[in-house]
């Protein structure tokens, strides 16, 4: 069987159904981020920024100074840092920095601009620290992708220094929900679905709009935000959102790259020890940040 084949066997078995109710996989969640075994020469500790609660991730060959600014994904009401330890150890390893993933709050106990506001204070706290913007690069999966860019939109409006670059993982940008792909795409789509998303904005926005620039970055100015590079599966049906963004990123004189990947799904990165395109696509970030680092110090 090809190993993303045996990764959609997987999660049909783990999460019974894409349209699950989110408040039914937060257990499942937790069960998948307690098994994951922290690798070799890795270590987390637990901290707090500003008085957000954070993980911090280092290894052996950590760069004294440079920090990936770590939101995970989870549709803004599941999940925390340690459910995308997956990710975020192997990226603390090939890209040899510190990860700071921020465990902002959760939605419906606490909506829209909750999460915002937390990452915003841990980034502003890490900032205050001594660690310099260009040191810093920001980045996250799902909403937690969406999350970065209002994170960073917010910061740029409150006069704080951008980071040196911004990746962004199957990014949910537009919480309206209608794009194409999620038609295009919605019978090879494992993971998602409109109506799971839905689902999901209507708890975080609790009321507002989602046409409100901090909930759906898609539509908000992106000018002067760092250079970005987004990662999206062909398989997803959040497709159309990457695309938007870097096509309106673009637009507003951003330095944005695309990369979609043939036949890989929503966040695949995760699956890194089965499936070799997951390691090959987090090489590909880190190589992105190293450099932008690089250039900021030159």
């Amino acid at each position: 069987m090809e190993p993303i084949a045996e990764v959609r066997r997987m999660l049909s078995a783990l999460i019974g159904g894409p349209d699950t109710p989110f408040m039914e996989r937060r257990p499942q969640a937790e069960q998948f981020a307690a098994a994951f075994v922290t690798p070799e020469g890795i270590t987390i500790d637990a901290d707090t920024l500003g008085g957000v609660v954070v993980e911090r991730i280092s290894t052996q060959d950590t760069q004294a100074r440079r920090v990936f600014f770590h939101l995970h994904g989870g549709g803004y009401v599941l999940g925390n840092p340690a459910g995308s330890r997956a990710f975020t150890c192997a990226f603390a390893r090939l890209a040899a920095c510190k990860v700071v993933s921020v465990d902002y709050r959760l939605a419906p106990e606490h909506p829209f601009p909750a999460a915002v506001d937390d990452a915003v204070t841990a980034y502003r706290a890490l900032l205050n620290s001594g660690v310099p913007a260009k040191d810093i690069a920001v980045g996250g999966e799902s909403a937690g992708g969406g999350l970065a860019v209002s994170t960073l939109i917010a910061a740029r409006d409150r006069g704080l220094p951008m980071p040196a670059a911004l990746i962004c993982i199957s990014p949910w940008v537009d919480l309206r929900c209608g794009a194409r792909s999620f038609v295009t795409k919605a019978d090879v789509d494992p993971l998602l679905t409109r109506r799971s998303l839905k689902e999901m904005a209507l708890a975080y926005l609790d009321g507002r709009n989602a046409r409100e620039p901090l909930a759906s970055p898609l539509l908000a100015d992106l000018s002067g935000l760092p250079p970005m590079l987004v990662h999206a599966g062909s398989d997803e049906v959040l497709l159309d959102d990457a695309v938007a963004l870097v096509e309106a990123a673009k637009a507003a004189g951003v330095a944005a790259q695309l990369e979609i990947w043939p036949g890989m799904i929503h966040v695949w990165h995760m699956f890194h020890a089965m499936l070799p395109e997951a390691t090959t696509a987090i090489e590909a970030l880190s190589r992105f940040v190293v450099a932008r680092w690089r250039e900021a110090k030159a």
